[in-house]
């Protein structure tokens, strides 16, 4: 599971941001206790959270940033800022400005790992893997490499892992692939553990009908689509919908949905004929069964941009109530989600953006300590501009 991500220096994203999934201490999670799990490390995770904010704001840019880190573990090929993804300011102000990512999460190997890399237009110059066995416990460094300005390597690896006899040979002029890449592929079970987190349950995600054929069609995908519990998801966009026939060549168009009226009546219609809301949620509800029944991280960027918020409503409630280790993040422009009674204040964030400077800022409602979950109307606060998150003239 994510416990946080920090980055800085991505497209619209100049100064270091900060997306954490911790659950606050203190009373307030008795409020919500579906909201949440626990972790044995002390860990107290959240199962979703929502990002609201203005059009051109960055929410994008932010999911985008995950994406981004998340291939160059797929591509394991030269590893590099890419100039369109750095934040235009920084290029002004240095020639050459470097992005910094750090990821914290909880492997499926019940391990906490905090994982580092700092990249410039040449390649890497700081990488690190680290791991933690307690909440606010120091973290243990199992390698860290950090180039220095004449081109030469700092590298050093804990000794009971057999990698700092490894990392010579891998640290000689501009270094290609990750790091942590290799050592997984030498069988290093640490990285390894977190090669599988990246590549197996991270899934920041964006899907439009003319591409959801695509994505669909992977296999692991079609195993999902063919499963009796995906239809209970599905169905939630629809209660009349009793069936499917799924077409494995183009799923997201050819597939037959079967609709059963008041009068046991059955009716066939090809999705492609179906509304644009039920076509949509026909691939989302893909991404909710990983989260609930796979425990993948899904980040959906405008999931409910057709649906309702009657559906969006069901949606949330069936993540938070089901027992899992998934975690469903969101972006959305339906302010109806600024609700003290579904999401804890660190469930919900904003992404703005500063007009002077045209650079995009990250923050938590409970950045906002006036904010009470008694009193606060957070709709009323938020259309008004005290919160952020809205396009000023």
């Amino acid at each position: 599971m994510l416990i946080y991500y920090r980055f800085n220096n991505f497209c619209s994203f100049n100064c270091e941001s900060e997306f954490s999934m911790s659950a606050p201490a203190g009373k307030v999670k008795k409020r919500f206790p579906d909201n949440y799990v626990e972790t044995a490390e002390g860990f107290d995770l959240l199962k979703s959270a929502v990002i609201v904010g203005e059009n051109a704001g960055g929410k994008s840019n932010f999911i985008n940033s995950i994406k981004y880190l998340k291939s160059l573990f797929i591509t394991n090929s030269q590893v590099k800022s890419v100039r369109p993804y750095v934040n235009a300011a920084s290029l002004k102000e240095e020639q050459n400005p470097v992005q910094k990512f750090e990821l914290c999460f909880r492997a499926e190997n019940g391990k906490v790992y905090v994982y580092h890399l700092h990249l410039n237009k040449s390649g890497i110059v700081y990488e690190e893997l680290q791991t933690l066995k307690k909440r606010n416990a120091v973290a243990s460094s199992l390698f860290k490499t950090e180039k220095q300005e004449g081109g030469s390597w700092i590298a050093s690896a804990k000794e009971a892992s057999g990698l700092s006899k490894r990392m010579d040979k891998f640290l000689t002029g501009n270094s290609i692939g990750l790091l942590v890449s290799k050592f997984a592929l030498l069988g290093d079970e640490d990285a390894r553990a977190v090669v599988e987190w990246m590549t197996e349950r991270l899934y920041p995600e964006s899907l439009t009908p003319d591409m959801a054929d695509d994505v669909i069609k992977q296999d692991a995908d079609m195993r999902i689509l063919e499963d009796e519990r995906y239809l209970e998801i599905f169905r939630m966009v629809d209660y009349s919908i009793c069936g499917i026939e799924l077409d494995k060549e183009k799923p997201y168009s050819k597939t037959i949905i079967i609709r059963k009226d008041e009068n046991s009546n059955l009716f066939r219609r090809e999705l492609q004929m179906d509304s644009t809301g039920v076509r949509e949620f026909f691939a989302w509800a893909v991404h909710i069964f990983r989260v609930v029944y796979e425990n993948k991280i899904v980040f959906a960027d405008e999931m409910d941009r057709v649906l309702n918020p009657i559906l969006s409503d069901r949606v949330i409630a069936f993540v938070n109530g089901a027992e899992h280790n998934g975690q469903f993040i969101f972006s959305t422009h339906n302010v109806l989600h600024l609700d003290l009674k579904t999401y804890m204040k660190e469930q919900i964030y904003f992404v703005t953006k500063n007009r002077e400077q045209l650079t995009s800022e990250m923050y938590s409602l409970s950045d906002f300590p006036e904010v009470r979950y008694e009193t606060t109307k957070i709709y009323e606060f938020y259309m008004k501009g005290i919160l952020g998150g809205t396009a000023s003239p």
